[in-house]
């Protein structure tokens, strides 16, 4: 349910269709409502969606008449959301220097995208830089850490998650959510979790994805992971996958003065 990081690059289109599987799973597109209502996205307000990926937040806030404004490091990905949604303001930029005045938009919005940060506080500043004083902010994602699934080799499993974590930037950035808040001086921050369970094979491309991963790194050998990879596609055939995935939302006020503007 997550973008690849920087350790493993895929490309664009393969991309494209996992977060586009994210974006079905059940419970998707209630978190993505949440977020909008924690942002208060009233008709009329602006937003920045950081890491827009594909662009679907960006075109959900526009149908809501929001103006979003969708950025993406990605050139590829971008110009993947602009032949989505063609109407819609998307722009090739990074967490860390956003496209936009200081003090322009009421939103920031940012969905599994901390944990590719390796400097989580640049880009809390430049969230405060962009925000107007009041402004709401909203961070979505995983703890790569705090996955759940049944195996018959929990030593193994175990294993497994850790290995894909550590190929991570920030595995336990949606952890500290709050903290990196408070110290960043924004205001009524809140936190909670939801976690989504999944029996079915829809999410025989993650687990697949973070055995493939572990054995990449020598965590385990290649037999290992094929033998694993067996099972929990046994499991799914026989309605006994069981996969829970808790995602952490995290909303809070910026600062009621202004952040200058100057970089």
């Amino acid at each position: 349910m997550t973008r690849e990081t920087k350790q493993t690059p895929q490309p664009a289109n393969d991309l494209v269709a996992r977060l586009d599987v994210a974006d079905r799973l059940p419970g998707a597109e209630f978190l993505r409502e949440l977020s909008y209502d924690l942002l208060g996205a009233a008709p009329g307000t602006s937003v920045v969606d950081v890491g827009c990926g594909a662009g679907r937040a960006v075109a959900e806030l526009a149908e809501r008449g929001v103006k979003a404004v969708g950025v993406d490091p990605s050139e590829r990905m971008i110009a993947a959301a602009r032949g989505r949604w063609p109407e819609a303001d998307f722009r090739v930029a990074g967490a860390y220097e956003l496209p936009l005045p200081g003090a322009s938009v009421i939103g920031y919005r940012a969905d599994k995208v901390f944990h590719e940060l390796d400097d989580p506080e640049r880009a809390l500043a430049e969230a405060r830089r962009v925000l107007v004083p009041g402004g709401r902010i909203v961070l979505l994602g995983q703890d790569w850490d705090t996955i759940v699934i049944d195996s018959d080799d929990p030593a193994l499993t175990r294993t497994i998650v850790h290995a894909r974590a550590d190929l991570t930037t920030a595995p336990r950035a949606a952890r500290r959510y709050r903290n990196l808040l408070l110290n960043s001086r924004f205001s009524d921050v809140t936190v909670e979790v939801r976690t989504g369970v999944f029996t079915g094979s829809a999410m025989l491309l993650l687990l697949t994805g973070l055995a493939e991963a572990a054995c990449s790194t020598g965590a385990i050998t290649r037999e290992q992971k094929d033998t694993w990879i067996v099972e929990q596609r046994a499991r799914a055939e026989a309605d006994r996958l069981f996969l829970a995935l808790p995602m952490f939302m995290a909303a809070a006020t910026a600062p009621s003065e202004a952040t200058p503007t100057a970089r």
